[in-house]
């Protein structure tokens, strides 16, 4: 039952580190990604996946 009293504040502490680390990536734009989104806006969400792949087999 002695463990619980140790376990507990240390468990909590653990978790609050986490959160902060969470928000401290979130403000500094860790996630963020400009080149990515500026390469998704050029693909063809309508076209089949075979479309979207080049073929590497020569077409008759």
């Amino acid at each position: 039952m002695n463990v619980l009293v140790v376990l507990i504040p240390v468990s909590v502490a653990l978790g609050g580190l986490g959160l902060l680390a969470c928000i401290w990536t979130l403000r500094h734009g860790q996630y963020d990604d400009p080149e990515g989104d500026a390469a998704r806006i050029l693909l063809d969400d309508t076209a089949s996946p075979d479309q979207r792949t080049p073929s590497t087999e020569p077409r008759e």
